[in-house]
């Protein structure tokens, strides 16, 4: 029996569409958490093949820009493990700092269309390996 293709979605702040459809139309159960604590936390047991995130900048973190750096660092622990993040425009200048040392399977400004992900969902069923940033 293979083994399941499953998908962890991160979801912070929200503001686009629920694309848990897609997710299950390509092939993945998907798991949904509300904070990056508790994706931390499924992480620990689950190993998904897809992490969707976003970046949510925080200027008062001291020696990060965001929490998302947290999932990085787990993420790199699982090198099968694709990371697709969402981002402000007004943000990316912050962004691209991160882009600039960590290396995402695909990033989306804001607003995210369903276009956006069945692209990404589409080139991960054809085994590319990542989009360019």
């Amino acid at each position: 029996m293979p083994a399941e293709k499953s998908l962890l979605s991160v979801i912070e702040l929200g503001g686009y569409p629920d694309f848990g459809p897609l997710y299950r139309r390509y092939g993945y159960v998907t798991h949904v958490v509300f904070s990056m604590r508790k994706a931390l936390g499924k992480l620990k047991n689950l190993k998904p093949q897809v992490v969707v995130a976003e970046f949510n900048y925080q200027s008062d973190f001291r020696d990060r820009t965001s929490s998302l750096e947290s999932l990085i660092a787990v993420a790199q622990q699982n090198p099968q493990m694709r990371l697709i993040v969402f981002f402000e425009r007004e943000y990316a200048h912050q962004f691209d700092k991160l882009c600039a040392r960590y290396r995402f399977f695909a990033t989306y400004p804001y607003p995210v269309k369903p276009s956006h992900m069945e692209a990404a969902l589409d080139r991960l069923s054809q085994g590319v390996d990542n989009e360019a940033n």
